[in-house]
């Protein structure tokens, strides 16, 4: 069909555009085709035709498909028995013939609505391979470039697609400066009319756990185990490590020499600070290790209560609980026990008994609180 050959560029067009949208050629190709058969549909009537299209040299022949009938033939698609035994004699009614169109004004309105077809079938591609690729990448971390801000909401360029970091995601305090790049934890992808759309965070404790596993070798090959993560973004995280290996240090082979590995996390956390603690099967002895940098003297876990009673030295009872009782409540979080803490001589005058908390605090005094009860939130995987 000479009216509708494509040239070689735009058959290395296509080959060009599949590769670099990573779509598969004879998606284009197909869609090619299809355009084709649409176009001769407004000509006809009728979609009963057929496409051959050389991929190399860019010839193509499109074939009208005809049922045989008696008598005339009523519209596009039928031929009459009269007809089709012109071609060959061995036609019968309901036999299929083949006919090649040749029609210079089909061919005009065939090379517009492949051009057509053809974008619109790269558009869908596209947003197929984004949904599945995001898809794959869903509770994993991915590198965005701050792109714009709408209301409380930043949008971040993916590559083809915009990741989208609502209010209730963003590290309280955190700036986003134009095309900066940072590390996303992807929530959940999204269809919508304009395509796909990436819920991302950057406060989820997933994005921690990640960023650990890209820094540490030792967690990446399941050496070390991370064990739990409890996170105020932007302030404070804890995380819990353990091995089955009597010859490597957990906590160590995290930090890295001088502290460097875990440094790489907190410079992408814009300065949050990380308390890697060792997790043990022993409550009393998990509890005491949360509260670090804090010493503890002594731990009492009542499993039945679910409260571990720590005893730490006068000096360091602020350290434990922390500023506004933060770090007290971050180990609350990683171990899923509720914290009693209290000072040396707070746990001489009490004779070892636990004393309610409302009974030994002063009103905006941390350096009186004696028990934290914070419900432990449950770490998502």
């Amino acid at each position: 069909m000479k009216e509708v050959k494509l040239n070689s560029e735009f058959i290395s067009a296509i080959n060009d555009i599949a590769k670099e949208k990573n779509i598969d050629a004879d998606v284009l190709f197909s869609a090619v085709e299809d355009a084709l058969v649409a176009a001769y549909k407004k000509v006809s009537g009728t979609d009963k035709a057929r496409v051959e299209l050389n991929k190399e040299t860019g010839e193509m022949h499109l074939y009208a498909v005809l049922t045989v009938v008696e008598g005339e033939g009523r519209n596009a698609s039928e031929i009459s028995l009269k007809d089709a035994q012109e071609v060959n004699p061995d036609f019968a009614v309901g036999d299929v013939v083949e006919r090649e169109i040749q029609n210079k004004e089909f061919g005009r309105l065939a090379a517009l609505t492949a051009k057509q077809v053809v974008i619109q079938r790269i558009h869908e591609a596209e947003q197929d391979y984004v949904d599945k690729y995001f898809h794959e990448r869903q509770n994993d971390v991915v590198t965005g470039a701050v792109q714009r801000k709408e209301g409380s909401n930043v949008y971040f360029d993916l590559g083809n697609v915009d990741g989208v970091l609502m209010k209730s995601e963003q590290i309280p305090g955190e700036r986003y400066e134009n095309r900066e790049r940072m590390k996303l934890y992807v929530l959940d992808v999204r269809k919508t009319r304009l395509g796909p759309q990436v819920i991302v965070s950057r406060t989820h404790p997933g994005l921690m756990r990640k960023l650990l596993e890209r820094e540490v070798p030792e967690i990446e090959d399941g050496t070390v185990i991370i064990k739990s993560v409890a996170r105020e973004p932007g302030y404070r995280s804890k995380v819990a490590v353990y091995t089955d290996d009597k010859d490597i240090d957990p906590v160590g082979a995290c930090v890295g020499a001088r502290g460097g590995r875990v440094q790489g996390i907190v410079n992408e956390l814009h300065g949050e600070k990380i308390d890697v603690i060792k997790f043990s099967e022993n409550p009393a002895e998990y509890v005491a290790n949360s509260l670090s940098p804090s010493k503890v003297v002594e731990a009492k876990a009542n499993e039945e209560e679910k409260i571990c009673r720590v005893v730490v030295p006068d000096y360091q009872l602020s350290l434990a609980i922390g500023k506004e009782g933060q770090n007290a409540r971050l180990a609350a979080k990683l171990t899923g026990w509720k914290i009693d803490i209290k000072s040396e001589s707070q746990a001489a005058e009490d004779n070892g008994e636990v004393v309610d908390a409302d009974d030994k605090v002063e009103e905006n005094s941390e350096e009186t609180i004696t028990e934290v009860e914070t419900e432990a939130n449950e770490i998502k995987e």
